[in-house]
């Protein structure tokens, strides 16, 4: 009788997430599952992230994740889009992450919900905004007074979006987690304490918890907290390990299970069937352990928030294919269940039929979503065009190069122009490039530097006297994973030199691009990077992609989205238009080019690239 009953309180609990949410809960930790009011559930839960999907497609994610089996949504929250600027709180459009929310728990989804405020993801500066490297001797995921005191401005102000949504306070979030894998990072109990204390102060008064890897799990928890587990799938040792750490009692939550992996420009598209998961995922579920798939939909990374890797050592290889720092692409399709555009693939139906063994008698699934139509753009219409060169801002002046945070720029380009009496041929260098830079001499383009591949230097070949020097500097994303978080300035962030004597006297002019240029047509430079501004004309909507494969370097936007960086070297090659942000008739579209300001012909097509190198 007792079996029975807890497989009826199951069954009710597991049909109560497909149905609305409503009233106050309880959710608590038993020594070996999850209870909701007292009763065992199972998360079955999939990570997608707010700012990932256009606002437009959050219930459409949602309801296509109900449709695999999940009955949880997880998602990070992003300090430097909730507070791009100090004291500039941004609660709107596709950062109205309580929207998010509403919606999971209108669609009958629990949320389990990550604030940390690190969050890594993939994500620029791993979440944390840029202006925080401008408060002198602030010092991230620390003790530091500083640090501590924009922090809490933070998680309260997401605390008074979001703690009224917690299960005990009637709303659908379950758990709330603190930090991020610190355990990877540091070893400070007394430090995640006070990330604890910050937590209940703004709000977050029900189930709280830590996750970390299992090589940092020893590190990273809290004493008092659940430690979940990542990137582990073995029953037993996902038991263990948790048991290890929270008095030899459970209950077990696999708080990132990687069903793929990302990517970074100039490495190989990551892709791994299926059939390599399913078999753990059948005996997690099989031994009752609750699990969120990081990630069940990535989305794309958009306006300029991609993060980047800094593998230290790589620097001791000598494979020209190893980089020490690796930015991310656009596209965080993720080889996930739903691809970038939201579509069901054959992992997703492969994870639905074993998420569907495990789910109480009568539970019935919807039915697997049809795929979104399609359109392909084409017979694209310039009409104007200009180089990044001409209407350029009011220039800051100062004797050595100045950084984006000096300039208070978080994202986008930066022009650094000088005039000199004359360069001498050898090498101009430019010390600690961050992070890549077109380089012109009386506006010639003399050749790119790369950080990527350790380029810092351009030969001149012979002397030019009364040069005017410029340097346009992109920032490819700041640094989101390990120490090298806090040296994560952009620019030109030492010093410029031509045979080892420093070059002074600039002129800086800050492009960050935050919204789509508007571009003053002038004549064309075959030289110089260039604004291209046009229409198209659509019969009918559907998602689309644009083939950049034969473009240089850049950005493109749609209908005023930015949909994100391209970058020949591959492999993503297309940039998805999503259908949400296309219309029936006339519709703009504006392409910075930086390297191929010749290049014109641009088609859409129906599928991405995502696996060429060039």
């Amino acid at each position: 009788m007792k079996k029975i009953a807890l497989v009826l309180s199951t069954f009710i609990l597991y049909f109560q997430s497909y149905s609305q949410i409503t009233g106050k809960h309880t959710f608590a930790l038993g020594d070996s599952a999850f209870l909701l009011d007292g009763k065992p559930l199972q998360m079955i839960s999939g990570e997608m992230h707010y700012t990932r999907i256009p606002r437009e497609a959050w219930r459409d994610r949602m309801q296509k994740a109900k449709a695999m089996g999940i009955n949880t949504i997880g998602t990070y929250v992003f300090w430097n889009a909730q507070e791009p600027e100090k004291g500039q709180f941004d609660f709107n459009g596709n950062n109205d992450i309580a929207e998010f929310v509403r919606i999971a728990k209108e669609e009958g989804l629990w949320v389990i919900l990550r604030p940390s405020p690190y969050v890594c993801a993939e994500w620029e500066f791993g979440g944390y905004p840029y202006w925080l490297q401008n408060e002198k001797g602030l010092v991230v995921r620390s003790k530091n007074q500083q640090y501590l005191e924009e922090y809490k401005k933070y998680i309260i102000e997401v605390g008074k979006q979001l703690a009224p949504y917690q299960v005990n306070h009637g709303g659908n979030i379950l758990m709330v987690q603190i930090e991020n894998e610190y355990g990877s990072y540091g070893s400070d109990k007394e430090y995640l304490d006070i990330n604890r204390k910050m937590f209940l102060e703004a709000g977050f008064d029900g189930l709280l918890f830590t996750c970390d890897p299992q090589d940092a799990i020893a590190n990273g928890y809290l004493p008092g907290l659940l430690p979940a587990i990542n990137g582990v799938d073995d029953p037993k040792k996902v038991k263990a390990l948790i048991n290890k750490n929270h008095d030899g009692k459970g209950p077990y939550y696999i708080a990132e299970w990687y069903p793929a992996w990302f990517d970074w420009w100039g490495t190989k598209h990551h892709t791994v069937p299926a059939e390599k998961y399913t078999p753990a995922l059948d005996a997690v579920l099989g031994a009752g352990i609750s699990i969120n798939m990081y990630m069940f939909h990535g989305g794309t990374t958009r306006d300029f928030m991609n993060g980047a890797n800094f593998n230290q050592s790589n620097i001791l290889t000598s494979d020209p294919n190893n980089h020490p720092f690796e930015p991310q692409i656009s596209s965080y399709d993720y080889d996930a269940p739903l691809d970038e555009a939201g579509n069901p693939t054959d992992k997703y139906v492969q994870f639905r039929n074993v998420i569907a063994k495990h789910l109480p008698k009568g539970v019935i699934l919807p039915a697997i979503p049809v795929k979104k139509p399609t359109t392909i753009i084409q017979n694209i219409e310039w009409k104007s065009n200009a180089t990044i060169f001409d209407n350029l801002p009011k220039p800051v002046n100062n004797n050595t190069p100045l950084t984006f945070e000096d300039l208070h720029q978080a994202y986008g380009f930066v022009l650094y122009r000088t005039k000199i009496s004359e360069i001498e041929k050898g090498y101009l260098k430019l010390n600690e490039l961050r992070d890549y830079a077109v380089i012109f001499i009386n506006g010639i383009k003399i050749g790119t530097l790369d950080r990527r591949l350790y380029q810092d230097s351009l030969l001149i070949d012979e002397n030019i006297k009364d040069a005017t020097l410029d340097i346009l500097v992109e920032n490819l994303g700041r640094i989101n994973f390990g120490p090298f978080l806090l040296k994560n300035k952009k620019g030109i962030t030492q010093n410029v030199t031509n045979n080892g004597k420093e070059i002074n006297n600039w002129q800086m002019y800050s492009l960050p691009f935050a919204t789509e240029p508007k571009i003053t047509n002038s004549p064309t430079d075959k030289e110089k990077p260039i604004l291209k501004q046009g229409v198209f004309m659509l019969k009918a909507v559907g998602d689309s992609y644009l083939d950049m494969s034969q473009w240089g370097k850049g950005i493109v936007w749609i209908n005023g989205h930015n949909l994100g960086r391209y970058w020949k070297v591959g492999p993503q090659q297309t940039l998805y238009v999503p259908i949400e942000w296309l219309k029936k008739g006339k519709n703009k579209i504006t392409v910075l080019e930086l390297i191929k300001p010749q290049q014109t012909d641009l088609e859409g097509i129906d599928h991405p690239i995502l696996d060429k190198l060039q």
